[in-house]
C-alpha cells in the first residue's frame, strides 16, 4: 500500500509541476482576439480559490460539522491575531513570486524556466542555514556547486538561441531571467520563514494556508489596482479569461495543497525524481508541442548537472556501523 502511495505521489508532483508551467507558457503566448488575461488577477483568483480549498478541508477535519468549523476557524485565527499577523510577511512574498513567475513565463520557454527555477534548492538552502541554524553536509555542499554550474550552463547563450530568440519569443530573456532569480530568492525566504513558523506553533498546515491566501488576496488586489487599475476598469476584472486561463488558475492554487497533502508519502529520492521527470518533460514538450525551444548540448549538460544535483542534494548517506547504545 505505501510503494503505491509513493508512486501515487510522484504521478501527481510529476503532473501538478509540469503541467502548470506549460499552461500558463502557452497561455501567456498564445495570440487571441481581444485583451489577455491580466496575471495580477489571476493570482487573486488562485488565492481565493485556495482559501476555499482549505476551508473544506478543515470542514472534513472537524468531522464535516458547520458548528466545529466556526468555532475552529474562530479560535485559530480571529483569537489568535499576532499569529495570524505573522503570516503577512511570507504571505506577500509569495504573493510576488506568483506574479514573477507569470513574467518569467511570458519571457523564458518552459524548459530553461524548469532548470533556472531549480536554484530556489541553493536559495532554500542558504536560508535554512542562516535563519534555522541549519547543518549541511558534504553532499549538500556539493550539490550546491554543481547546481550553480548547471544553472550557468542552461543560460549560457549559444548563436542558434540569439536567432531563435528573435522569431519565437515574445519577451526579453534578460528579464525572464531576473524574474526567475528574484523568484528563487523570494521562494527560500519565503519557504523557511514559513517552516519556522510551522515549527513554532502548532496550528494545522490547512489553517496557516488559509491565513497566507488571505494576506494574499489583500496584496494581490493592492498589485491588481497599483498596475492594472485602469485596465480593469476598462475591460473588468475577468478580462481575456477562457478555458485554459481556468486550468492555469485551478493548477496555481491546489498546487501546493497537492504537495503538502502528498509530501508525507514522497521523500528526498521520489521529489528529485519528480523534479527531474519534470524538466524531461517540459524539454520534450517545449520543443515538440510548444515549438519556442531548441536545446543545445550546452543545454543538456546544463541540465543533467542540475538533476544530478538535485539527487545529491537529498542523498542521505547511512551511517556503517552500528551506534552501541550507552
Amino acid at each position: 500500500m505505501s510503494a503505491n502511495l509513493k508512486y501515487l505521489s510522484l504521478g501527481i508532483l510529476v503532473f501538478q509541476t509540469t503541467s502548470l508551467v506549460l499552461t500558463m507558457r502557452y497561455s501567456r503566448t498564445l495570440k487571441e482576439e481581444g485583451p489577455r488575461y491580466l496575471s495580477s488577477t489571476a493570482v487573486v483568483v488562485a488565492e481565493l480559490l485556495k482559501i476555499m480549498a482549505c476551508v473544506l478541508l478543515v470542514y472534513k477535519d472537524s468531522k464535516c460539522s458547520l458548528r466545529a468549523l466556526n468555532r475552529i476557524l474562530h479560535d485559530e485565527i480571529l483569537n489568535k491575531p499576532m499569529e495570524t499577523l505573522k503570516l503577512a510577511i511570507p504571505s506577500g512574498i509569495y504573493t510576488l513570486q506568483n506574479n514573477l513567475l507569470y513574467v518569467a513565463l511570458s519571457n523564458l520557454d518552459a524548459a530553461t524556466y524548469q532548470v533556472t527555477y531549480q536554484l530556489k534548492i541553493l536559495t532554500t538552502a542558504l536560508f535554512s542555514v542562516s535563519m534555522l541554524s541549519k547543518k549541511l553536509g558534504v553532499y549538500q555542499w556539493l550539490s550546491l556547486v554543481i547546481l550553480m554550474t548547471g544553472v550557468a550552463f542552461v543560460q549560457w547563450p549559444s548563436d542558434s538561441q540569439e536567432l531563435d530568440s528573435k522569431e519565437l519569443s515574445a519577451g526579453s530573456q534578460l528579464v525572464g531571467l531576473m524574474a526567475v532569480l528574484t523568484a528563487c530568492f523570494s521562494s527560500g525566504f519565503a519557504g523557511v520563514y514559513f517552516e519556522k513558523i510551522l515549527k513554532e506553533t502548532k496550528q494545522s498546515v490547512w489553517i496557516r494556508n488559509i491565513q497566507l491566501g488571505f494576506f494574499g488576496s489583500i496584496f494581490g488586489l493592492m498589485g491588481v489596482y497599483i498596475y492594472d487599475g485602469e485596465l480593469v476598469s476598462k475591460n473588468g476584472f475577468f478580462q481575456g479569461y477562457n478555458q485554459l486561463t481556468w486550468i492555469v488558475v485551478i493548477l496555481q492554487a491546489l498546487g501546493g495543497l497537492v504537495i503538502a497533502a502528498v509530501i508525507k508519502y514522497a521523500d528526498n529520492i521520489l521529489k528529485g525524481f519528480a523534479t527531474s521527470l519534470s524538466i524531461i518533460l517540459s524539454t520534450l514538450i517545449s520543443y515538440f508541442w510548444l515549438q519556442d525551444f531548441v536545446p543545445t548540448s550546452v543545454f543538456f549538460l546544463g541540465a543533467i548537472l542540475v538533476i544530478t544535483a538535485t539527487f545529491l542534494y537529498g542523498y542521505d548517506p547511512k551511517p556503517t556501523g552500528n551506534p552501541t547504545k550507552a
